[in-house]
Parts: C-alpha cells; structure tokens; sequence
C-alpha cells in the first residue's frame, strides 16, 4: 500500500500525478482491494486519484467492484469532496444491483444532480450515472425525462450540453 500512495501523492488537486500508471498494474483483484482502500485514506488528493484510476479500470472491468458494492454505497453517503462524488457517480452503474439496491442508486444519483451546491461535474457525471442505471431499469425513463426537462431551465451549459447528449440516446 506505501508504493501506491507514494505514487498517487504530492502535487495539488488539479494534476494526475502518476496514477495512469497503475491503470496497468492492476493485475487483479487483490490488487485492485488494495487500490480501493484508498477511497478511505485522509489526502484528499490519494483519494481523488485512486478514484480516478478505479473508475478508468473499471470501465473495462466492472466485476472487479463487486465485492465493493456496500462500501461505495456508504462512501455515498458520507462523502465531502467533489472530486470523489464525480467518480462514484459514474460507478454506480458498474455495479450489479438488485431492485432493492436500484432505488437508493437512483434516488443518491437523482439528488446529486440536481443540488445546486454540487459543482456542475458531480451534477454532470450523476446524469451520466442515471443514464447508465436506465440500460438495467428502463422503467424509469419518465422520471429520467423529467429531470432533464427540470435541469435544463436552469440554464448551465456544462448540463445542457450533457442534457442534449444524453437526449438524443434515450
């Protein structure tokens, strides 16, 4: 674990550092329970990093989340930085989840995009979020639509144009 915070660390919350290198090293999945615990460490810019790279690798790899399942849930509800929010709103639709588990997905990513205080990437990345949860759960289109609609009067073009993208596809 030292070797991957001392790769994910130093430098400000603008930069990567080097954790595009790690997208590689993770071979498998104690490798990548290793990376996870990192969600949970107190530098805000290892956290921020280790989410991106979970997310990076993920997208190619969900089932590697599995066993996550619990911990991105309470992470979820307990989370400060915006940094972290973005990522776990795109890893939401990873995750296998039951009709029980879809709701509060749902409802955690439908109140992160449309908090105003959130900043526009967390709000941007939860309507990507809810988008992807649609492919398991169409019967929440409407409400979908909906939101959209609702979001758009605001009027922020980083949502709009998300809003247009995602629009199209539905």
């Amino acid at each position: 674990m030292d070797k991957l915070v001392q790769l994910l660390s130093g430098g400000d919350l603008r930069s990567l550092g080097n954790s595009n290198s790690l997208i590689s090293a993770v071979q498998n999945q104690t490798d990548f329970d290793e990376l996870f615990a990192l969600l949970f460490h107190f530098d805000r810019i290892i956290v921020m990093r280790a989410a991106d790279v979970i997310e990076k690798i993920t997208a190619t790899r969900p089932e590697l989340l599995a066993k996550h399942k619990a911990s991105i849930f309470d992470l979820s509800h307990q989370v400060n930085n915006k940094e972290l929010k973005w990522h776990l709103a795109l890893l939401f639709p990873r995750l296998s989840l039951d009709h029980q588990e879809m709701s509060p997905a749902w409802e955690m990513l439908r109140a992160w995009a449309k908090d105003l205080t959130n900043s526009r990437i967390v709000r941007v990345n939860s309507l990507q979020g809810l988008f992807e949860l649609l492919k398991s759960d169409s019967q929440r289109k409407e409400d979908f639509l909906h939101l959209l609609e609702e979001l758009q009067k605001e009027n922020i073009p980083s949502l709009n144009a998300r809003i247009k993208k995602l629009r199209n596809k539905v």
